[in-house]
């Protein structure tokens, strides 16, 4: 039988707790109820929170500073996490202060063990609670304050989906090995192309280029899921260093470093920082090239400056990765709108990119850049992706 983790304050949710661990074996699976509360609890649980707690390193979990409690009880649940085994998915119930400590455990597991959060505040910004995993994140619709008519109605049909959803375990083809691309819709020829080329041969996992995009693929890369990275769009670099709504933070191209795994990059979309709507942009940046893409969203023109900046700050990024590299740099253009008559065509701010790159990187025999006279969307180029990749990745 498939064993769920049921995971709330058993000192304020014991009845919904107990009653899900009774529809779960309803469903035909073990529920097995986790006390991650900071008070005594009122329901009988499997796992006390002194045991979650003991997996911690912050003594405040038992202090009397709700907020603090609240936060160490969350890295104590992640911790606690990280060294059990034995069961098959986790259900999680709560309100602000639950729903932040049973989705900090959530967000460390692995990407496909069935995560369901019901929650109070799932009809909002779950974005802080939800990053860049795959939790379900399920409106509890009332409070969880006790069992009403309602709620029993949500909790049960949360309890029926978790043991639905470990039956769904897709089998894994490890014929293929996994690799990582990145794409943005300016970059959307020249990926598809390389994936076309590479699908027979491998697993070919496409990340949108929106900040939560290369996260998500950087975690897969540190979880060990992916063999390589052909990283065509680094257009998250720009939103992170000049206040861009996409970034994907600093960390970005550190899990290439840390896993030394075979990379193939480029300048995909380095031409443009994203903001939202026009009224979006800040004022400062008024007078510079915007290009509105849709209603929803404004790019504006990278600079000359800004883009030597670009160039050094990947590059210092690429001198740190020991495994096998290849940087190649399409020197008539870096998106579908850096092109002759294209609303980004700019040579010089191009030229101060690639120059910034080629000067700042610290080529060696593994480590090394390509510049070719091509537009990043052209056939060729793609081409030249592929072969390069096929060069260094593992099992070709």
């Amino acid at each position: 039988m498939k064993r769920i983790l049921v995971v709330g304050t058993a000192d304020t949710k014991g009845e919904e707790l107990t009653y899900l661990r009774t529809a779960i074996a309803e469903a035909g699976a073990v529920g097995i109820v986790v006390d991650v509360g900071v008070g005594e609890p009122n329901c009988a649980v499997d796992i006390p929170r002194s045991q979650v707690a003991a997996s911690g390193s912050d003594a405040t979990v038992v202090s009397g500073d709700r907020g603090a409690a609240v936060a160490a009880m969350g890295e104590a649940f992640a911790s606690f996490l990280a060294g059990a085994d034995g069961f098959d998915a986790i259900l999680g119930i709560g309100g602000g202060g639950g729903t932040s400590i049973v989705t900090r455990g959530m967000r460390a597991l692995p990407i496909g063990l069935p995560k369901i959060m019901v929650s109070t505040l799932a009809s909002g910004d779950v974005a802080p609670f939800v990053d860049v995993s795959d939790i379900v994140m399920m409106p509890s619709i009332t409070d969880l304050a006790g069992l009403n008519s309602v709620s029993r109605m949500v909790l049960r049909n949360a309890a029926f989906a978790i043991v639905g959803m470990t039956a769904a375990a897709v089998a894994r083809n490890d014929s293929k090995t996994s690799i990582g691309l990145t794409m943005f819709g300016v970059t959307t020829p020249c990926v598809t192309r390389v994936v076309e080329k590479l699908r027979d041969r491998h697993d070919c996992l496409v990340f949108h280029a929106t900040g939560t995009g290369g996260r998500a693929m950087e975690k897969l890369a540190d979880s060990d899921k992916l063999a390589a990275v052909i990283d065509v769009t680094t257009t998250e670099v720009c939103d992170h260093l000049f206040g861009g709504v996409l970034s994907a933070g600093p960390d970005r191209l550190g899990a290439i470093a840390r896993r030394r795994l075979p990379y193939v990059g480029s300048v995909g979309a380095l031409d443009m920082v994203n903001f939202w709507g026009l009224q979006s942009v800040p004022e400062q940046f008024h007078h510079r090239n915007l290009h509105v893409h849709n209603p929803q969203v404004t790019l504006m023109r990278t600079t000359p400056e800004e883009c030597r900046r670009l160039g050094s700050w990947i590059a210092e990024k690429l001198n740190a990765c020991d495994g096998p590299l290849r940087f190649l740099i399409p020197e008539k253009g870096v998106s579908a709108l850096d092109i002759v008559g294209g609303p980004f065509f700019d040579p010089d701010a191009d030229a101060a990119l690639f120059d910034a790159l080629e000067n700042c990187l610290r080529a060696t025999s593994d480590r090394r850049i390509i510049r070719l006279s091509r537009h990043i969307n052209d056939p060729a180029f793609s081409d030249a992706l592929v072969d390069n990749f096929l060069e260094i990745a593992p099992g070709n």
